[in-house]
């Protein structure tokens, strides 16, 4: 059934995104993705004292740090991009377009955006087979993925397609995991590895199984995921201002929000 109140981009990606539990889309404001990116590539030059501006250095990050110094650098990074004031705002910015049609346009945002840094045969920084409802997030919560670097196979992630998510919920029901590494050979034939490109963005469904395994390609995964929701749908565990801000209320809800309704003698 047709909805006559919605733009034919929206009704568009919506079917995607209840079809398959995701959209994979081109980025319009590509000023902000380069923002972040160069973000990125700064802290590099300054961490390691060389300018690497030249060379491909997020997909060969690999050849420049050993496996067991990447936590460090990777907390140092985190602790950067979540102390800059703009960082959050180019961030939604990338993606705010698809939001709109696809969770709404009165937001809250994570507070904090998350980094995965892959390397090649690393085994740790593995995510196993989750989806974020089973810890108590809001099914109304949709993840914005962002990757610096082209991203396919087991560079990127994969996910269980909305059309499967009924063998889930059976296999749950009707069988005992003692972990998620024994649910996974159950799905493994289902899942999709998703392809997207440095230019793209992924909005998905944190209901979905989803999670990674060792890269076994030749290049480093640079990726960042940050959490999105209706400011007044439900809320799971992670609350508004211990876990979520809001970010584009609209003059309506904030009058409404502090009215008090007079008492009439």
């Amino acid at each position: 059934m047709s909805n006559i109140f919605i733009t034919e981009s929206e009704n568009y990606l919506s079917k995607r995104y209840l079809k398959d539990g995701y959209i994979i889309v081109d980025i319009q404001n590509i000023r902000s993705l380069d923002w972040i990116r160069n973000f990125y590539l700064k802290f590099i030059k300054n961490y390691f004292n060389q300018d690497y501006s030249n060379k491909d250095i997020l997909n060969n990050f690999h050849k420049l740090i050993k496996i067991n110094d990447l936590n460090n650098f990777r907390l140092s990074l985190i602790q950067e991009v979540n102390k800059d004031k703009n960082f959050r705002k180019e961030y939604y910015n990338v993606a705010s377009p698809f939001l709109n049609e696809i969770v709404g346009n009165e937001l809250v945002m994570q507070n904090r955006v998350n980094l995965s840094i892959q390397l090649p045969k690393d085994k740790s920084s593995l995510l196993d087979v989750h989806a974020d409802t089973w810890s108590g997030d809001s099914p109304f919560e949709s993840v914005v993925w962002l990757p610096l670097v082209n991203c396919f196979k087991t560079k990127s992630m994969f996910i269980l397609p909305a059309s499967k998510y009924k063998k889930i919920t059976n296999l749950l029901q009707s069988s005992k995991f003692k972990n998620s590494s024994e649910l996974f050979p159950k799905i493994k034939n289902d899942i999709k590895w998703l392809k997207i490109n440095y230019g793209q963005v992924l909005i998905f469904n944190q209901c979905l199984p989803h999670g990674n395994l060792v890269n076994e390609e030749k290049e480093t995964r640079w990726s960042m995921n940050c959490r999105f929701k209706g400011i007044f749908t439900p809320y799971g565990d992670k609350k508004l201002g211990e876990f979520f801000e809001p970010i584009s209320l609209k003059a309506a809800s904030k009058f409404a929000m502090k009215y008090k309704l007079p008492k009439i003698k």
